[in-house]
């Protein structure tokens, strides 16, 4: 028995290794192989939290893209030192959520991932936060390194390219998850409000405003 067991943490160490082998040999990005805390659900395949994103927000504080599962978001990328397009988004998106009851609101995040991460330092990113008069208890602007921000932007079907400048041509566009991380709309209009956004921020807001009830009430039995 004892010799059986020592074959067979040799196969499992060997099969283990040659997994790894695969996976650099393919280029696979590295990703957690953990199962689920228990009572946790896996998430969906197309949920953009599968990618492995470290991020620091306009207060230094460093987490990673997926710790922002569990209630819906709008995600989108852009650069502090634009001087039009950028501005304009975040000024629609503050539009948009105003449209929502204070109580929608409130489950309701928002992720500004920078394309600069060179210049678009902690500091920068707390000035423009502060500039825009924005929620710092739900919206997030935040930067990451730039091999991640490539992979995030492809993720989101946001292209962007450096002119040389300082400036960055880049697409425009407010992209909402739901709780797990799922795209569920997408809206490219910047210049004033997208009524069909709107809408579509009220339904998943609303579901997630529900469950956070129906999980309330289940508690308190």
């Amino acid at each position: 028995m004892i010799h059986a067991t020592r074959r067979q943490l040799l196969l499992a160490a060997g099969a283990a290794m040659l997994a790894g082998r695969t996976c650099a040999a393919t280029g696979a990005p590295a990703v957690a192989t953990r199962p689920p805390s228990p009572g946790v659900a896996p998430l969906p395949s197309k949920s953009v939290y599968h990618l492995p994103v470290a991020l620091t927000d306009q207060d230094g504080k460093a987490f990673q893209l997926a710790e922002e599962r569990g209630t819906p978001i709008v995600v989108s990328m852009f650069y502090t030192s634009c001087q039009f397009t950028c501005p304009m988004l975040i000024e629609a998106l503050r539009a948009d959520e105003q449209k929502l009851t204070p109580e929608e609101r409130a489950r309701l995040k928002v992720l500004l991932v920078s394309f600069d991460p060179d210049r678009d330092t902690v500091p920068v990113l707390r000035k423009t936060a502060d500039a825009h008069g924005v929620d710092g208890s739900r919206w997030s602007l935040a930067r990451a390194d730039a091999a991640s921000v490539r992979k995030l932007a492809a993720l989101l079907g946001i292209q962007y390219k450096a002119i040389g400048n300082g400036d960055f041509n880049h697409t425009a566009a407010l992209i909402l998850l739901d709780a797990d991380g799922e795209i569920v709309a997408r809206t490219g209009e910047v210049a004033r409000s997208d009524d069909r956004f709107v809408r579509e921020l009220k339904r998943v807001v609303r579901a997630s405003v529900s469950a956070a009830q129906r999980e309330s009430r289940a508690g308190s039995w």
